[in-house]
């Protein structure tokens, strides 16, 4: 049913119908004309309100269905039939075809103009439904992808370049240009990147196409173009925009540059290398808008984060993030400083790069060409008078003696090593070269985790696993906890592009150390300190926290046989069961 064309005061409606006070509404509108939001947002935002409950009611005065986009099933094709422009302006989106006009989703279905401007736009009577406005924003994120434009602003640029006509100079002097294809092409590049929320773009120059890859919840998804030679025009551009050395095409370069791409503040951290048939880049994407994540939000769960909150509230010692490339340490650990940054705490980074850039934190960003190194950088602190360090990584024995005597010295140091579990980790820096005394006085706990794909909410369906994968985990969790497991599997639908995965979660394990552990550590006997970390109290491995995660219908247990197979220690999970 379309909306009346008279002017309805919804904010008289809520207040007849007892959903706010006559006091209330005045805040709410005298909040309205400094925020010059819809009263609607604004009542939600005071929480006068919640937006179920204010959208629930708009639905029965308008006569008006209330649709929850996350279980809705899209036809792309026919939203797409309402430009993107006009869907991101007027907070709509097509649902349906109904037999007399189109169903619309409006965020705003009283605002009268976008009414008649989306229906003169579809040349076709419209009914409306009212929808969550954050839903309806990253569904048009995920439905406006930006592949065709890509796809067409790279054939343009091919056409620019005919063959034996790659004029550098040129291209040089129109780096500027914003209506250049080039710069159309990589705009719309990372566009469609950030849409999608992806954290590395590969540009690949293949012998006959050109390759362009997004790591999307740590996997490739890739669009493959013909136009090969269009590959020296775009890393040429990025070069330029990293102030690189734009006629080195031999040796591999590293730069960094900013951007602003639909309203997000950007990093790029930039990184080319010469192949066979060109030059590869890789570009790293760090989303400075929404800064670094919060210590509840990194995934732990409540009793693990408890403790680990414990521990770096301590004046002293050393904590351990292990994990491999992409595992999600570097967001625990500025979770962990995001929660210590306070007006009467010293906080130095060592850091290669620094990813984040937090408020009142000194943060160094090592340089071995210059001979900035982590251990050379941490000594240089040590003098500064920090109460908290964070050194990026542990790589050598001189970096890790420097880390130890300084958490034995009245600081805590924040650190990750590169190692599979937390139980292999405090041998390590003894592998390393650091004593044993050293490590088992100064070292308080290590964390290790992983990163598991999150099942999309929207299409999941349930998964009975075969016999050899239901006796691994009864072996593991036991009979009792394998009957209560709720199994589901990735199916794949819009929202999560067809993968059945949508997000990421970590996974962790912790182990603290105790006066057995430390006796151990200290004798350097590693077989002992293995059997003690296992029989420790409140010690659970990654797996097991991963196939609790899939009981819960988090993840899926193909995501659990990764990070096994990561780990490659069933045997040692049998034990500890």
């Amino acid at each position: 049913m379309a909306i009346s064309k008279q002017k309805v005061r919804i904010g008289d409606l809520l207040v007849q119908n007892g959903v706010i006070t006559n006091e209330q509404l005045k805040t709410a509108l005298e909040a309205q004309k400094e925020m010059g939001q819809k009263l609607g947002r604004v009542l939600v935002n005071l929480g006068f309100v919640e937006e179920d409950q204010f959208l629930s009611f708009l639905s029965q005065q308008l006569q008006i269905p209330f649709i929850d986009l996350k279980r809705f099933q899209f036809d792309v094709n026919l939203i797409q039939r309402l430009p993107e422009n006009y869907a991101r302006r007027h907070r709509a989106i097509v649902l349906q075809e109904k037999p007399h006009g189109l169903l619309v989703g409006m965020a705003d279905p009283m605002d009268i103009f976008a009414f008649d401007e989306i229906e003169r736009m579809l040349q076709t009577p419209i009914q409306q439904a009212v929808v969550r406005e954050s839903e309806l924003l990253n569904t048009l994120d995920l439905v406006y992808r930006r592949t065709e434009d890509i796809a067409t602003f790279a054939e343009e640029l091919d056409e620019e370049l005919t063959e034996g006509q790659f004029d550098l100079e040129s291209l040089t002097l129109d780096a500027d240009d914003s209506e250049a294809p080039v710069v159309k092409l990589l705009q719309s590049i990372f566009e469609d990147a950030v849409q999608v929320r992806a954290s590395d773009i590969h540009i690949e120059p293949d012998e006959n196409v050109l390759r362009i890859r997004q790591r999307v919840d740590g996997v490739l998804q890739e669009q493959v173009m013909k136009e090969r030679r269009i590959a020296p025009a775009l890393v040429l551009r990025l070069k330029l925009l990293a102030s690189l050395d734009i006629s080195e095409k031999r040796l591999p370069q590293d730069g960094r540059f900013s951007l602003k791409v639909k309203g997000r503040s950007i990093d790029v951290r930039l990184s080319t290398m010469p192949i066979e048939n060109g030059e590869s880049v890789v570009m790293r994407l760090l989303d400075q808008t929404s800064g670094a994540t919060n210590l509840e939000d990194v995934g732990m769960p409540a009793e693990m984060l408890e403790n680990f909150r414990e521990l770096i509230h301590r004046p002293h010692g050393l904590i351990l993030v292990t994990g491999p490339t992409g595992s999600g340490k570097t967001t625990t650990l500025y979770g962990a400083l995001q929660e210590l940054n306070t007006v009467g705490k010293k906080i130095i980074t060592v850091e290669d790069p620094v990813e984040y850039r937090l408020h009142r934190v000194n943060q160094v960003q090592i340089n071995p060409k210059i001979d900035l190194t982590f251990a050379r950088v941490l000594r240089a602190a040590l003098r500064q008078d920090p109460d908290i360090l964070l050194v990026g990584e542990i790589r050598d024995q001189e970096t890790a003696e420097i880390a130890l005597r300084a958490a034995m010295t009245g600081h805590m140091v924040l650190s990750t090593l590169h190692t599979n579990d937390a139980v292999s980790s405090a041998m390590r820096l003894v592998d390393m070269g650091a004593e044993g005394f050293l490590a088992a006085t100064a070292l308080r706990a290590v964390i290790a985790q992983r990163l598991v794909r999150r099942l999309c909410d929207n299409c999941f369906v349930d998964h009975v696993p075969e016999a050899k994968d239901a006796a691994w985990i009864k072996g593991i969790l036991g009979e009792d906890e394998y009957s209560q497991m709720q199994l589901k599997q990735p199916a794949g639908c819009h929202r999560c592009n067809n993968t059945g995965y949508r997000g990421r979660v970590g996974v962790f394990e912790m182990l603290v150390m105790n006066e057995s552990l430390s006796d151990a550590l200290r004798r350097e006997n590693s077989s002992d300190f293995v059997k003690i970390a296992k029989r420790t109290a409140g010690y659970q491995p990654l797996v097991i926290s991963a196939l609790k995660d899939a009981a819960k219908g988090i993840t899926s247990l193909e995501e659990v046989l990764r990070v096994a197979e990561q780990i490659d220690e069933s045997s040692d999970f049998m034990d500890v069961a």
